[in-house]
């Protein structure tokens, strides 16, 4: 696996992939993608860094695993390509879109064009195996997103962080609480939004107003 990594963000990242971790982790991923269906497309695994650069931070909406049915996963979380059938969590991040913020629910799944706008749409784990599920857990992907966590926190001020269910919760201990602002709530997926966890949290609306306090630019979701 060939590191392309944004410019903007090579500079604070290139110390991790020199380390030991990483040049491991970059072989396990070349392997698997060798001989088995991976996704996204190696040229899409660091999609969330193309598209969003450091210097236009402004969101981080933190994700599990990449999808993991054929022609899914494009490198964001939650997101899918065009005229891909919408997976259940993007559903309901759609449905309460429509209903915080009045607006019509979108038709194409595609997020490229928040990340276009600063939203840093970033998944713990950047590669999964067709059809498994957490297949690229534990091998060392969460170990470079966390310091890619650290780092937001680190480097930038006034970063929004969208914590969406438990796990993404957890990540609550990388970020400087005096310098950026965090929303949670449950996940988006069915289980948690269907036990209440998940709508009406307003979390659209209320990224929109943290920006406007600050004289940024709301985002378009």
């Amino acid at each position: 696996m060939e590191v392309k990594i944004a410019d903007s963000w090579k500079n604070i990242l290139q110390p991790e992939f020199d380390k030991p971790y990483f040049k491991e982790l970059t072989d396990f991923v070349k392997s698997e993608y060798e001989n088995y269906i991976c996704y996204p497309k190696a040229k899409d695994i660091f999609a969330a860094f193309d598209f969003c650069s450091l210097n236009n931070l402004k969101v981080v909406i933190i994700g599990q695993d990449p999808y993991h049915g054929p022609s899914q996963a494009n490198g964001l979380c939650f997101s899918v390509k065009d005229a891909i059938k919408h997976p259940p969590s993007l559903v309901n991040i759609f449905k309460e879109i429509s209903s915080d913020l009045n607006q019509e629910y979108p038709q194409s799944g595609n997020l490229e064009k928040w990340a276009k706008q600063g939203v840093l749409l970033l998944n713990a784990t950047l590669t999964v195996r067709a059809h498994e599920a957490g297949s690229h857990q534990k091998k060392g992907w969460e170990t470079f997103t966390d310091c890619v966590i650290k780092q937001i926190s680190e480097e930038k001020e006034n970063i929004i962080f969208l914590l969406w269910g438990g796990f993404a919760k957890k990540k609550v201990k990388l970020i400087n609480k005096k310098k950026h602002h965090i929303l949670e709530s449950g996940h988006p997926s069915p289980l948690s939004a269907n036990r209440g966890y998940w709508f009406n949290n307003k979390h659209f609306s209320k990224t929109n107003e943290i920006l406007q306090s600050m004289n940024k630019p709301k985002i378009q979701w």
